[in-house]
């Protein structure tokens, strides 16, 4: 909230779609100017990620088919908080199942919001070091298609300024975990 500005005044409020991830909902709101308009929001409980480093130093990135995208993007291993979670519980279940690897080392790294023009979801991203490779392969929900992919930090910085296709949360969550990279 900005300081010495009055929040808009909530008139009005209604539920137009509850998902599994998430709820999309739109607000009539009266500003201080006194306007008054609709505002959609997506609503979501937030996500934490991984920046998983390999103790030879490479990143361990995901291949995925994104539905809303037809194609395939490079991303890190990520996922929805779940209720019953915090954010460092959700990242240390979403590196084993996506990327067949455990974690020793952690380290938060920060947090950002994802799309604040029409969503209300935060991104948790940590860097996972001391990573151990786990005997049984990624146990992945069956609507996951996707590989494990494993690139130098140069080699990913290349490929972000090449515009080769990777989500924005990767990209933020690899500039934050930079300066811990060798």
């Amino acid at each position: 909230m900005l300081i010495g500005r009055e929040p808009p005044q909530l008139l009005k409020q209604r539920l137009v779609y509850q998902g599994r991830k998430f709820s999309f909902e739109v607000s009539n709101l009266r500003l201080p100017n006194n306007s008054r308009g609709d505002w959609e929001c997506i609503r979501h409980p937030g996500g934490a990620l991984a920046v998983p480093v390999t103790p030879d130093g490479k990143l361990i990135l995901l291949r995925q088919y994104r539905f809303a995208l037809q194609g395939r993007l490079l991303e890190f291993p990520a996922g929805t908080v779940e209720h019953h979670e915090s954010p460092e519980d959700t990242i240390k279940r979403e590196i084993e199942e996506e990327t067949g690897y455990r974690a020793h080392k952690w380290q938060k790294l920060g947090k950002f919001p994802v799309a604040p023009g029409y969503s209300d979801e935060f991104i948790y991203a940590f860097l996972a070091q001391d990573l151990e490779k786990l005997e049984a392969p990624p146990n992945r929900d069956a609507d996951e298609d996707m590989e494990n992919v494993l690139m130098t930090p140069q080699e990913l910085e290349e490929a972000i300024l090449a515009g080769e296709p990777i989500d924005a949360k990767s990209i933020s969550s690899f500039f934050l975990a930079r300066p811990f990279l060798k």
